[in-house]
């Protein structure tokens, strides 16, 4: 029944602002860019940005979406020099998975992972 994540949405006061920290701290331009959302396509997986923060505000509320990287270490050095502040910074949880959690400039936690046991 369950296909896996689909999408990750971060909400965000300032679409505009948020829309280039993201596209500079990802790499990658939104294929879906209107006032209400934009959705960027990272590595087949979605991450949204959502302006209405009326229902749910920006920043930490219990989940964080990790996104795979091939060097948690680099990673966290990209997004700190972009602006990100740790949350947890990078280390070991076993069996060679290594984990940390930044936060974008608005509060949003971004988990950063490397498990050797995916493929990808």
């Amino acid at each position: 029944m369950m296909l896996g994540l689909r999408t990750a949405i971060y909400h965000v006061p300032d679409l505009a602002k948020a829309k280039a920290w993201y596209r500079e701290a990802f790499g990658v331009a939104p294929y879906f860019d209107e006032p209400f959302y934009v959705g960027f396509n990272v590595g087949g997986y979605e991450l949204g940005l959502d302006p209405n923060t009326r229902v749910v505000e920006a920043g930490a509320r219990g989940v964080v979406a990790y996104w795979g990287v091939a060097d948690v270490n680099q990673a966290v050095d990209h997004f700190t020099r972009l602006g990100a502040s740790v949350i947890e910074a990078a280390h070991d949880v076993g069996e060679g998975i290594r984990v940390a959690t930044i936060a974008d400039p608005f509060g949003n936690p971004i988990g950063l992972i490397y498990n050797p046991h995916f493929k990808v």
